[in-house]
């Protein structure tokens, strides 16, 4: 039952922040308790209840079901567990996120491809991570500029923090992989945590803002103290991971 639950290595840096209620919900699963009843027993809240996937009816978007029921459909494993501790650390957000793709199939339909909104949603739900930095990190990233952001300016990441909120991102570095890479948004620095992130993202957050598709690419293994050989300056030097910047359009 617990599908890769048990191989997650907790002590992992981008699980810092779930890992004080996020650990001991694993244990129960990897126990032998139903993934959405650990999540509905958690000592945090969330605006919805997790049931099981077959609650879902045939042909209704996931999406709406949500929006209409307040339930999630949850399975067994690593993808809808890190979905729910996302939405026990995120209710907000994760709210907001759900609120916008309604709002999109409500005037759209279900259609067989995905428009540019609801793509950057997802894109949003599933691979997203949260910088706040120093201006000239942020620059540096940007520019893809990974020498300057990663060794020339290492010593600024001690006032930078990087929180993961993908829930695909989180359960892909459950196989740590140098090309994994998130989609970054900046967000401002805040006060009560993660708490006080979700607040200000979820006000942040909006149809056209996403459509923009505000995110720069950021290999997340570069990330100074994440992973034991970015020590090595050379680590950056792998052109098929830390791609230079894309060249101006011609004209």
């Amino acid at each position: 039952m617990a599908h890769g639950v048990d191989t997650i290595d907790w002590k992992a840096p981008w699980l810092a922040p779930y890992r004080a209620f996020g650990e001991p919900l694993a244990q129960q699963i990897v126990a032998g308790r139903p993934c959405w009843d650990v999540l509905n027993a958690s000592p945090l809240t969330a605006p919805v209840r997790f049931v099981s996937q077959v609650e879902l009816p045939a042909g209704m978007a996931y999406e709406q079901f949500i929006f209409e029921q307040h339930r999630v459909p949850t399975r067994h494993g690593l993808h809808d567990f890190f979905n729910g501790l996302c939405w026990l650390h995120f209710p907000r957000t994760k709210q907001r996120l759900n609120q916008l793709q309604a709002g999109q199939i409500a005037a759209d339909g279900v259609q067989p491809v995905r428009g540019a909104v609801r793509d950057a949603i997802t894109v949003f739900d599933e691979n997203a991570a949260l910088l706040q930095a120093p201006d000239a990190l942020w620059q540096a990233l940007c520019e893809r500029d990974w020498r300057r952001l990663f060794v020339d300016l290492r010593p600024l990441w001690e006032q930078a923090r990087l929180v993961l909120f993908g829930h695909a991102l989180l359960e892909k570095l459950v196989s740590p992989r140098k090309a994994i890479t998130a989609h970054v948004c900046r967000v401002q620095p805040v006060r009560d945590g993660l708490a006080g992130l979700d607040a200000w993202l979820a006000q942040d957050l909006t149809a056209d803002r996403l459509a923009a598709k505000p995110f720069t690419p950021l290999p997340v293994l570069g990330v100074p103290g994440w992973w034991p050989a970015n020590e090595d300056p050379d680590f950056y030097d792998d052109v098929q991971v830390f791609r230079p910047p894309r060249p101006p359009d011609a004209g």
